[in-house]
C-alpha cells in the first residue's frame, strides 16, 4: 500500500511538558490506521500536530499524495494543510453550524473552490455561469455525502436540529466533501450507541474502499477500534509502545499493561511468560 503520512520521529513540548516524545509510524492509502492509548497518552497532541494546530518541537510530518507531490505538514499553515495537502479532520466535539442547514454545512466545506469560481465574490455577484456551473456541482457533491450518510432527507434542516448521532455523520460529510487525501477522526464513535457505531464502521470501510482515502483515527471505544482498523499505533505517556495489526495489538503485553496500569516489571515478565 501507498504510504500517505509519514510521521518521523515527532516531539512537542509544552514547556517542561513532553506530550509527544519521538513518535514515528505511517499511515497507509486504503488502510483505517488506530492511534491509541490511555488518557494523556499524546493522541489529540499528535493530531493537532499532524493537521497544524501545533508546530512540532522536532522531528517530520511528510504527506505523499497517492497521485505524487509531497508535502512537509510541520512547515505548513492549518488552512494550507486544509486547502493544499488536503487534510480533513472532524473534532472530540461535534462543530457544526447549528443554526445552518445541513446542505448549507456541506456548501461551506467547498467554500475554497466557490471563491475562485466567484472571482472572489464578483463574478457571483453578476450571475457568472462558470460560477452557476461551479455552484451546481458543489450542491451536487453535498447532497451525494448527505445521502452517503442517510441524510439527504433532511437537507434543509438546520443542523442543530439534529440527534447527535447524526451531527457526527453530518460532520463526517463535510470532511469528506474537501476531497481530503487523509482524513484523521478524533472519536467519531464517541457518544454513539451499538447500531450507529455499526453504521459508522460500515460508512468508514466504504469510504476507504471506494475512494482508496487514508483514515487516521483517535478512538477510545475498543470494539470500534479492533473492528475497523487496519493498522494500529498505541501512545502512552507520550511514546509509541506498539504498533501492528489489531490481532499483534490485541496480544502485545505492552498495551495490556498500559490500559491496566500495570508496573514495568510486570510487562517484562508477561513478556518473558510469552516466550516460554
Amino acid at each position: 500500500m501507498t504510504v500517505v503520512l509519514s510521521v518521523d520521529r515527532v516531539t512537542m513540548r509544552f514547556g517542561g511538558l513532553l506530550a509527544v516524545n519521538d513518535v514515528s509510524f505511517v499511515a497507509r492509502a486504503r488502510e483505517i490506521t488506530a492511534v491509541i492509548g490511555p488518557n494523556g497518552a499524546g493522541k489529540t497532541t499528535m493530531f493537532n500536530c499532524i493537521t497544524g494546530f501545533y508546530k512540532p518541537t522536532g522531528g517530520s510530518l511528510k504527506l505523499s499524495p497517492p497521485g505524487g507531490g509531497e508535502f512537509l505538514l510541520e512547515r505548513m499553515a492549518d488552512f494550507r494543510i486544509a486547502r493544499e495537502a488536503r487534510v480533513a479532520r472532524t473534532f472530540q466535539n461535534v462543530r457544526l453550524f447549528a443554526g445552518m442547514t445541513l446542505l448549507e454545512n456541506l456548501l461551506v466545506a467547498q467554500h475554497n473552490a466557490l471563491m475562485v469560481a466567484s472571482g472572489f465574490t464578483v463574478l457571483g455577484l453578476f450571475g457568472s455561469r462558470a460560477y452557476g456551473r461551479a455552484l451546481g456541482r458543489a450542491v451536487d457533491k453535498a447532497r451525494y455525502w448527505l445521502d452517503r450518510v442517510g441524510l439527504a432527507e433532511r437537507a434543509d434542516d438546520p443542523a442543530g436540529a439534529l440527534p447527535y448521532g447524526a451531527q457526527r455523520r453530518l460532520e463526517i460529510a463535510r470532511a469528506l466533501c474537501t476531497d481530503p487525501v487523509l482524513l484523521c477522526l478524533d472519536e467519531p464513535a464517541a457518544g454513539l450507541n451499538n447500531r450507529e457505531s455499526a453504521l459508522l464502521n460500515e460508512f468508514l470501510r466504504a469510504v476507504r474502499d471506494e475512494y482508496g482515502t487514508a483514515i487516521l483515527l483517535i478512538e477510545h471505544d475498543m470494539g470500534v477500534v479492533m473492528e475497523l482498523s487496519d493498522h494500529i499505533v498505541v501512545l502512552d505517556y507520550g511514546v509509541k509502545i506498539a504498533d501492528g495489526t489489531p490481532d499483534a495489538i490485541r496480544k502485545d503485553a505492552k498495551v495490556i499493561a498500559a490500559y491496566l496500569g500495570v508496573a514495568d516489571e510486570e510487562v517484562a515478565q508477561a513478556e518473558a511468560e510469552a516466550r516460554q
